[in-house]
């Protein structure tokens, strides 16, 4: 008598992609539209936490995403605690951090997870990427140092730009690394951060005493503490639109005052002179945020551009925005922008996302910034173009 014995493998959880909404309805579609692209290939899970929004993207999420578990708060309970109550549900071993303002390649978190950083490192913390805003400009704060009294000082007096050779200087973002060259660095920013849920539960998560905007500085410090290695990831490219997450009004200056005081009050508390020299860095740190912050509008598109194969859709914008759109496909490969629409002023291109897929929208981004040029994407199965001319400010989103 012969016994059949079946082996069943539990292949376990390897991902839990953390995304807490506030009020960004259309840039959280989309977001998700492009981590669900990026998980295909992995044993992963999505976890949108909304904390009290009033935009109706709870029903966007119902509505188009219902598969995907949601968590909706009765209050805006800050980002430490929304980030908090969604890994303690979480199944993955590892556990990203992802603001909804953000757009992921569609190999960012394979590349990752199988990168030596995860793969053969015993003393591993938080890997962050490298992040670029909606014009294709690098975010500096994707790498940053600590800001003890002396890298503050240089951030804060703007002696990094005056000296941009200086290793004295140039502590605070990390300026030991290039842009796309990976390598060890203290502080990673919330906007995207990928470490061991395990990791995450020891450290306690984010410190909810702090509401928002020092907590990712908080927990990449208390990693080194722990005597982890935090690194940045240079290999893939994250869009981070920045100024959709926060308007940078009155609420924003108090509440950044009142987090980069708790920063330095929990780990550098003790100094009377470091005390002092904060209080007016931090005043004068917040005037500077506030006249980036009033950023004058670009002039409207004259032109627009579509990348796509798609006719139809060329048709249908161009009844839409009651402008000339042209449209250009790939030719080897590449993206052909004619001479007379690349000296346009101002032209703007649509990104169509189903025809491109997002890693190549965000390579012609990086590709064509600083051009004359704005730019939109539309993503997969979607009825708007979505953007921003600015990482200071809110985006655009314009329905089609």
């Amino acid at each position: 008598m012969s016994n059949n014995l079946t082996i069943y493998y539990i292949c376990p959880m390897q991902l839990s992609v953390i995304i807490l909404n506030y009020n960004v309805r259309y840039f959280l579609e989309q977001c998700v539209l492009s981590v669900e692209k990026a998980i295909q290939n992995l044993e992963a899970e999505i976890i949108v936490v909304d904390n009290n929004s009033s935009d109706e993207s709870c029903a966007m999420m119902r509505e188009r995403f219902s598969h995907i578990k949601l968590i909706e708060n009765k209050a805006n309970v800050g980002f430490p605690k929304g980030n908090n109550i969604a890994v303690k549900e979480a199944k993955g071993e590892y556990v990203c951090i992802l603001n909804p303002d953000t757009v992921v390649s569609e190999d960012t978190f394979e590349k990752i997870l199988n990168s030596q950083l995860v793969t053969s490192n015993t003393e591993l913390g938080i890997i962050g990427c490298k992040l670029i805003d909606g014009t294709g400009n690098f975010l500096p704060e994707s790498k940053r140092g600590i800001p003890t009294p002396w890298v503050a000082f240089t951030k804060i007096f703007g002696l990094y730009k005056i000296f941009p050779k200086s290793v004295l200087f140039n502590q605070y973002y990390a300026q030991h690394l290039a842009e796309n060259q990976t390598g060890e660095v203290d502080i990673l920013v919330g906007a995207f951060m990928v470490m061991q849920r395990e990791l995450y539960l020891e450290l306690g998560g984010f410190d909810e005493d702090c509401f928002m905007y020092a907590d990712d500085i908080d927990l990449s410090y208390r990693a080194l503490l722990q005597g982890k290695k935090n690194y940045y990831f240079a290999d893939t490219t994250v869009i981070h639109y920045k100024g959709e997450s926060t308007v940078k009004d009155g609420t924003y200056m108090k509440r950044f005052q009142e987090a980069m005081s708790f920063f330095y009050q929990k780990h550098f508390k003790g100094s009377l002179f470091f005390s002092l020299f904060m209080k007016i860095g931090i005043v004068f740190f917040s005037l500077v945020k506030r006249f980036q912050g009033k950023v004058p509008p670009k002039p409207a598109p004259e032109k627009y551009l579509l990348v796509s194969d798609n006719e139809a859709l060329q048709e249908k914008i161009t009844a839409i925005l009651q402008k000339s759109v042209e449209r250009t496909a790939i030719e080897n490969g590449k993206i052909v922008i004619s001479q007379t629409i690349s000296k346009s002023k101002p032209t703007e291109v649509i990104l169509d996302v189903d025809y491109l897929g997002f890693k190549k929208a965000m390579a012609f981004l990086e590709e064509n910034k600083n051009k004359s040029l704005t730019f939109k994407l539309l993503p997969p199965s979607s009825s708007f173009i979505i953007g921003s001319n600015s990482s200071n400010d809110r985006g655009e989103v314009i329905h089609i």
